[in-house]
Formats: C-alpha cells, sequence, structure tokens
C-alpha cells in the first residue's frame, strides 16, 4: 500500500467517524431538549437532520452533508453552531472539529486554586516540584525547589520561571549547563507563543527579555521551537553541592497550559540524600544547612 492510499483510507475512516459521532449525538435529543415541539411520531430517536440544520443556522442541505462525511468547506463559526445545536461539551465539541479536519479553538482553563496547586507539589516532597502557567509565571512552588534553584520571590511582583532564567544570577549561576539549557528554553517559550497566537501576554515576556538579555534576544531571533518535556539538568548548591535531576514537565488536563515542573533524583544517591536533608530542614528536624 502506498502513502497516497493510506491516506485515502485515513480520511475515509474519519469521515465515518464524524457520520457516526454526528448520528450518535443527535440520536441522543428529543425536540424537547432543545425547545422544539414533539412534531408527532418518529421512527428513529432523537432530532431530525433538518432540526438539528434550523438549531444551528445552517442549510438542511448542507448538514446533511456533514452528517454524511462528505467533502464540504467547514469553518470554525459553523462548527460552533453546530456544536451549540447539539449540546455537545467542551471534549466532544474539540472531537468534532478534529474529525472535521479543523483545529480546535485554544480555551482557557478555570482560575487555578492555588491551595490545590500548593498540596499538588507539597505533595512531591523531598522531589523539588512547581506549577507554572502557560506563559511561565509560577503559581505554585514547594520548599525544595525554592531551595535548591534559588528562586527569589519579591513582595507583590510575579515570579517568571523564564525570567529568572535569563535574568537572575542567582538562579542562572546554578544551572551548570545553562548556555547548553537556554536555546531549547526559548525554542519551547516560542512553540508555546505559536499555539496562543491571540495571547498579547507572550509578545510582551518576549519584549521584556529582548530587552533585558542579549542572550534570549539572540536566541529570540533565531525562530527555532522545539519540544523537549524531560531532560537532564545538574545543579551547582553552594551548600548542597552538585545535584542531578531527571526534569520532567507534566501537563494538567483540566487546566490548560498550566504544567507542574518536577525534578527527581532517580538513581542519584548523592541528590537523593541531598534533598533528604532539605526536607529534614523544612520539617524542623535537622538545620537545613546542616552537613
Amino acid at each position: 500500500m502506498n502513502i497516497t492510499q493510506e491516506s485515502t483510507q485515513g480520511r475515509n475512516r474519519q469521515r465515518t467517524e464524524l457520520k457516526d459521532f454526528l448520528r450518535t449525538r443527535r440520536a441522543r435529543l428529543t425536540p424537547g431538549d432543545v425547545g422544539l415541539p414533539p412534531g408527532g411520531r418518529r421512527r428513529t430517536p432523537g432530532l431530525r437532520r433538518e432540526e438539528v440544520a434550523v438549531l444551528a443556522g445552517v442549510g438542511t442541505s448542507w448538514y446533511i452533508q456533514l452528517e454524511q462525511g462528505r467533502d464540504i468547506t467547514v469553518s470554525p463559526s459553523v462548527l460552533d453552531a453546530v456544536s451549540r445545536a447539539l449540546r455537545l461539551t467542551v471534549v466532544e465539541r474539540d472531537h468534532l472539529y478534529r474529525l472535521a479536519g479543523v483545529n480546535p479553538p485554544l480555551v482557557s482553563g478555570p482560575e487555578p486554586d492555588e491551595a490545590e496547586l500548593a498540596r499538588i507539589v507539597d505533595h512531591w516532597a523531598p522531589s523539588p516540584a512547581h506549577v507554572i502557567d502557560q506563559h511561565w509565571n509560577v503559581i505554585a512552588m514547594n520548599h525544595a525547589s525554592e531551595t535548591v534553584f534559588g528562586y527569589s520571590r519579591t513582595e507583590g511582583e510575579t515570579l517568571n520561571c523564564l525570567v529568572a532564567f535569563f535574568t537572575d544570577p542567582v538562579y542562572r549561576g546554578r544551572h551548570r549547563h545553562w548556555a547548553d539549557m537556554a536555546p531549547d528554553l526559548v525554542a519551547e517559550f516560542r512553540r508555546d507563543a505559536a499555539r496562543h497566537p491571540d495571547d498579547p501576554g507572550f509578545g510582551r515576556l518576549a519584549d521584556r527579555l529582548r530587552r533585558a538579555s542579549p542572550e534570549f534576544a539572540e536566541l529570540w531571533a533565531r525562530h527555532d521551537v522545539v519540544s523537549r518535556p524531560q531532560r537532564l539538568k545538574a545543579v551547582d548548591h553552594p551548600w548542597l553541592g552538585p545535584l542531578r535531576f531527571e526534569h520532567s514537565v507534566l501537563h494538567m488536563p483540566d487546566r490548560p497550559g498550566v504544567r507542574l515542573i518536577l525534578n527527581t533524583a532517580g538513581a542519584d544517591a548523592a541528590t537523593a540524600e541531598a534533598l533528604e536533608r532539605i526536607s529534614a530542614g523544612a520539617s524542623g528536624r535537622l538545620p537545613v544547612g546542616a552537613p
């Protein structure tokens, strides 16, 4: 089977799924669910196709072709109208977009619950963990993360890990391979910015860093994009010594753009021991800086 045949089969499967998906969503609704009169006896359960078309404000023939999986032109606004007519959830709407060959819109999640996020990062102790939003602002951080990486908080100022990486001498100085990490971080941030073209926050942050850091400005001008959810990270701590972490980024599905940044010792015994010392100091069992 050649590539063209595989592509054709894939499109055919997608159209079949689109047809079945719309038919089953339509079948689960009654006229009363959407404010329509019963309209007499029905041979099959659910709304009629023409009723969905009326509710969505589209032509009946167009909707029939959509449900049949025909190769027709669709737009986000029309798919949104069909989604509302069929009372689709956000997940179902995104699924409809993909089946129709259209990228689903990015949506903002609920405002982060700071208490809940604090519990999440504390749960990962003694491993350093923090949570960032889509603009890379730190919105929760455990004691180990603050101690290991030297994050400094200023009252009333938002802590941003990308700004800290390029402009905070303490945070920057602790990353042994800072110069190797910097290109990837900027490329990851550019990828995130491209996913939110209508969000001015990314442009403001990039402009701020271009003014504050020549290194960032040079890397930003490359227009590189990468995705590295896992990497090794080496830290030189002033009193804990050399530390090695397995760095992972975990996305939180119920909060688009919010990510948990986790650093674990892995098989490095010295790092694991150092983290236990931090944990003991935080709990009052041992001075944090004790040898």
